[in-house]
């Protein structure tokens, strides 16, 4: 079972807007229920209040400006908060490999991000991770454009990563766009893309959650610079995977690395 889309908006200035915006919503806002006839406007509507935008029905600046943003690969519309069915991990300790390393980092800081990525899970959960590597129940990848999952990346800006849902095969499994100005892990606000904000944000994806339309959650569709030194999961992040496994509690860490 996965879910995961990946879009081409990579040209700038938005010079056609309306195909643009029809492509962005197809992708990122796709009708759950084919029988229903949706105008334009009204999917622009539906897109605009998920952003807690001024809700026009128009392709306004504010919205486009939106559309522009650096994020995640998957929908933003689903039937729940989760995805459709809940799926989760049936057990509580989950491994995950490291099928390759992007050349914008030091190896030991890409499996520093990549760790504290998933602490960031399992520190309000019974859930643990073992780096592993043999075939893991989390593959990670860094790749660019068509990679093998029928979902290719769309070259430099707009969708920076990918994830997909507990399952068999590819699921749990995250990739991460190659083609991105510059991965890092140092505290740094331009060019560079922090890579442990957006692999705990994939990483939530990976274990069964869905996009988030509050503001300053990590699973918020849109990538967000804060501080990593001074992160801390947001309380609707906290409730959604609490939801799915359950709440912390110390019997489970003695044996954690």
């Amino acid at each position: 079972f996965c879910i995961t889309i990946t879009i081409n908006l990579s040209i700038l200035p938005f010079t056609h807007p309306l195909p643009l915006m029809t492509a962005y919503l197809d992708h990122f806002f796709p009708l759950i229920d084919q029988a229903v006839k949706q105008t334009l406007e009204e999917r622009i509507k539906i897109m605009q209040r998920f952003f807690h935008l001024t809700v026009t029905g128009k392709v306004d600046t504010e919205t486009i400006k939106v559309m522009e943003q650096p994020r995640c690969g998957v929908a933003d519309v689903l039937e729940y908060t989760r995805f459709p069915g809940a799926p989760k991990w049936d057990k509580k300790i989950l491994t995950y490999r490291i099928n390759n390393y992007t050349p914008d980092m030091p190896k030991h800081q890409v499996d520093r991000a990549i760790a504290n990525a998933l602490k960031v899970w399992s520190d309000v959960t019974p859930l643990q991770f073992k780096k592993i590597t043999r075939p893991a129940d989390i593959e990670i990848l860094f790749a660019r454009r068509e990679h093998g999952d029928k979902f290719p990346f769309d070259g430099r800006g707009r969708v920076l990563a990918h994830a997909f849902a507990p399952g068999p095969g590819l699921g749990g499994d995250t990739h991460f766009d190659e083609d991105e100005l510059q991965f890092t892990y140092l505290f740094s606000v331009f060019l560079e893309i922090n890579l442990f904000l957006v692999a705990a944000h994939e990483f939530g994806h990976s274990l069964g959650l869905a996009h988030s339309d509050v503001p300053g959650a990590l699973m918020f569709p849109t990538y967000s610079y804060v501080n990593p030194n001074t992160f801390r999961l947001p309380e609707d992040d906290r409730r959604g995977i609490q939801s799915l496994y359950g709440i912390y509690r110390y019997i489970y860490r003695w044996k954690r690395v």
